[in-house]
């Protein structure tokens, strides 16, 4: 009777499931993380498909950028290259005698978004796309309602950079520079984050420039302020294509980095930041994971590591992990060893107001880690990999001796 009554409550889990998908935007999103260069041609042609194909009108927003007039025509130059016929929404702060706000409420526009075949929003700042598409009330202006439209009826929304910051439903707003005050003061609602689009939806934080900035560590704090137990953070000319079932391919240059918190614990009781038992994967182009059910699955080209093919190292440590790549580099290096863990930390320069205090990542292999690799480009995919973040202090100055 038990069996029964549990594969009952499964169908109906499962039916929900499915009406969850059914009613949810058919449309595709393209985060892509800064930095994209008009040669690359995978990123480009795979947003002119997803909004059509050869001719497929694309609706371009340089609301972000800083120069809207040059930045609108060069994006629509690129995509007119890849076989779109792409065109400006005249919708941005900077952009002469133009009220963006009013503009994003004209009727005209809204229509021209809601039948076009996708939307492509250029860099910048992100609060500019966000104060521009959503009235002072909070509510959506009319181009940002046709925008959901033609998503939620099979379009594409990609966006680089700023554009990739507003798909979460949190974005990063005005957050300091550098990485490590994040982690040593916490953050402010409003200053540092504030409300994205959420075209992604409510269960991922986005984030970009993220491996070449080492922006990694900066999502914490705000994933746990804000309740994510899944972030998302895309490296430059790169980027995440997220289709309606919710899988998320990688495609372009490099990769991305999947933070899972799902399981991780914080002891508040501590004044300072730490985590224990995050997960951290690496997925390089190629790569798949799905948001729902949290499966990764490497490129054609992965095979498994063998032991026999793994080097034997001394422990692996940086004094920079916070460095461009140094995270995924130093993920590299553990699962190509015969060592289960490697170490990195991270700490301000002197003029800092607290030098001495840094941070401590340790990441360890586990059970459930998973390591792809290919020897023909020697590219690494790597999942679930233990993390742990405690702080530390050292001595300043440091004692110079022989």
């Amino acid at each position: 009777m038990l069996k029964k009554w549990c594969y009952a409550l499964a169908l109906v889990a499962s039916s929900a499931g499915a009406q969850a998908a059914d009613t949810g935007p058919k449309g595709s999103l393209v985060i892509i993380g800064g930095g994209l260069r008009v040669n690359n041609a995978e990123v480009y042609q795979k947003i002119v498909d997803l909004a059509g194909g050869k001719g497929a009108r694309i609706a371009v927003f340089p609301t972000a950028a800083g120069t809207p007039d040059r930045e609108g025509k060069l994006t629509v130059a690129a995509l007119k290259r890849y076989g779109a016929q792409a065109f400006v929404v005249p919708i941005a702060p900077r952009l002469a005698n133009t009220d963006a706000r009013k503009a994003a409420d004209d009727p005209a526009l809204a229509d021209a978004v809601r039948t076009a075949g996708g939307a492509f929003f250029t860099g910048g700042d992100q609060a500019r796309i966000t104060g521009s598409l959503r009235r002072s009330d909070g509510s959506n202006t009319a181009v940002l309602d046709a925008l959901w439209s033609m998503y939620r009826r099979g379009g594409v929304i990609a966006g680089t950079s700023a554009g990739a910051a507003i798909m979460s439903s949190t974005m990063f707003y005005d957050p300091p520079l550098e990485v490590l005050p994040m982690l040593k003061h916490g953050i402010t609602d409003g200053k540092d984050v504030a409300p994205g689009l959420g075209f992604v939806g409510e269960d991922v934080f986005i984030d970009q420039h993220f491996l070449i900035r080492g922006r990694f560590a900066r999502m914490l704090p705000v994933m746990l302020a804000k309740g994510y137990t899944l972030g998302l953070g895309i490296d430059e000319n790169t980027a995440a294509v997220v289709g309606p079932s919710r899988d998320v391919t990688i495609i372009g240059y490099r990769g991305a980095l999947v933070l899972d918190l799902a399981g991780a614990t914080t002891d508040k009781a501590k004044p300072s930041f730490n985590l224990s038992n995050a997960r951290i994967s690496y997925l390089d182009s190629g790569d798949s994971f799905n948001l729902l059910d949290r499966a990764y699955s490497p490129g054609p080209d992965k095979e498994p590591l063998k032991n026999i093919d793994r080097e034997h190292r001394e422990s692996i440590f940086t004094t920079d992990i916070l460095g461009n790549t140094s995270v995924v580099n130093l993920l590299e290096k553990l699962v190509d060893s015969d060592q289960q863990r490697a170490v990195g930390i991270a700490f301000e320069g002197p003029g800092s107001k607290s030098p001495e205090r840094g941070f401590e990542f340790t990441f360890t292999r586990v059970p459930d880690t998973r390591e792809y690799a290919t020897n023909r480009e020697d590219a690494y995919s790597i999942y679930r990999i233990r993390m742990d973040v405690r702080p530390v202090k050292m001595q300043v100055p440091l004692y110079s001796g022989e």
